[in-house]
């Protein structure tokens, strides 16, 4: 964790204007720090440690490889980003606690105090073991607690004060590997079964541990031990908690790491979705009320290209009609007035003729009119029915639909069909 800094001092290498330099000395001046800099040809530079500090000058080149993936702990940084607000709250009282223990301030430093600090128990000049005793008996703890927390801080700083719980094992630095992998197997096995108890899991995983393994070679655990890492490997494989069909759904999740698509023009992709009205819409022929919308959006624009409603139940034609009205969108009732005519798509209103002057009132479209290239849509069978993919294919459309139970491919269509 304290490795991902280079130290600034004689000996440091900078990468300066192409060249190799070194700092040699240092000079306190009444302008402020200054560092003398000596090259691979024994010539000597004298600059200000702001310039050479600042972004664009100069490169340090550290001395060490400095923190990687294979590294057994992670920068402090990517610790302290997987606190929740509770813990992170948690944790910066206790290193005010700490600060305090050490050097007699919760700030760390005595150009910063609080309006009671420092205490008496706490004063710089007392023994560290009457501050670590105060310390203790403050938080109701033990003093080997608050001399841990001490020696934590010191090495790694606040990130050395993040609980187990929250670090990358979860908890689980302590479980022999054999009885995790047997555990995570078990639990997989319950993603189609009902919910188990936590005691049949951890029977189970005594079990299939002496069956492969054989007896008493991987040594048992305490209750209370497999309890807790049972409750950390629910965080990881929900399995008694949520409901059977949650659990299915998490189980589902893509495996690889999550992405999206990314339109540059309009057009490019066209996102349809339909979904059932809660209006009181009577159909004169069959006399029943239900009703269906279907949308047609462009994902570049955000605009509604098609749309349409159907009696009862939505058909193929019904969602090629709505992609007809993308290519050829309504005209302008005589009502509407001139700022609601769309424009050519893409093409600003400032730059088109006046063609009212000439041709008399104007004439548009009441929508935007664009020709798709790849369409969106999920695995009904009005999307995936002959009809639709034929006309699609005519007009050299790419239909894309997107993955079973991932609503996320197509979110924005559900969105506004839910709206409407």
């Amino acid at each position: 964790m304290s490795r991902a800094g280079a130290k600034l001092g004689i000996g440091t290498h900078f990468r300066l204007d192409g060249e190799t330099v070194q700092v040699v000395e240092f000079a306190s001046l009444a302008t402020g720090m200054e560092v003398v800099l000596k090259d691979g040809r024994d010539r000597l530079a004298r600059m200000s440690v702001r310039e050479l500090l600042s972004p664009g000058r100069a490169q340090v080149i550290p001395s060490s490889a400095g923190p990687s993936a294979a590294d057994d702990e992670d920068v402090a940084a990517v610790v302290l980003d997987r606190l929740t607000k509770k813990e992170r709250k948690s944790l910066l009282e206790r290193a005010e606690h700490v600060r305090e223990m050490l050097s007699g301030y919760r700030s760390g430093s005595e150009e910063l105090p609080r309006p009671d600090e420092p205490r008496a128990q706490y004063l710089p000049g007392l023994p560290l073991r009457a501050r670590y005793a105060a310390k203790a008996a403050e938080l109701g703890v033990t003093d080997r607690t608050v001399r841990r927390w001490a020696r934590a801080f010191r090495e790694c700083g606040e990130a050395g004060l993040v609980p187990k719980t929250a670090r990358p094992d979860g908890g689980l630095g302590h479980a022999d590997p054999r009885w995790v992998e047997a555990a995570v197997g078990i639990l997989n096995e319950y993603q189609e079964e009902s919910r188990p108890s936590v005691k049949v899991v951890l029977e189970r995983v005594q079990a299939r541990l002496e069956a492969q393994f054989g007896p008493q070679e991987v040594p048992l655990t305490k209750r209370t031990a497999s309890y807790r890492w049972m409750q950390e490997l629910e965080r990881r494989h929900p399995t008694f908690r949520l409901s059977t069909q949650r659990n299915r759904d998490i189980a589902d999740r893509p495996k690889g790491v999550y992405g999206k698509l990314r339109p540059t023009r309009p057009g490019e992709y066209v996102l349809m979705d339909t979904t059932r009205l809660d209006v009181f819409a009577l159909d004169p022929v069959t006399l029943r009320w239900l009703a269906e919308l279907t949308v047609a959006m462009d994902w570049y624009t955000r605009c509604i290209t098609g749309i349409r409603v159907t009696p009862v139940s939505t058909k193929a034609v019904d969602a090629a009609a709505v992609l007809y009205q993308s290519y050829r969108p309504r005209p302008v009732p005589e009502s509407w007035p001139r700022e609601a005519v769309w424009p050519d798509h893409g093409i600003p209103r400032e730059v088109l003729v006046d063609t009212e002057a000439v041709h008399g009132p104007i004439t548009g479209a009441s929508g935007p009119s664009l020709v798709p290239e790849t369409l969106i849509v999920d695995h009904g069978k009005i999307y995936l029915s002959a009809h639709l993919t034929s006309v699609c294919h005519r007009m050299g459309i790419s239909v894309q639909p997107a993955r079973l139970r991932t609503g996320r491919d197509k979110p924005r269509a559900s969105y506004c069909a839910s709206l409407g």
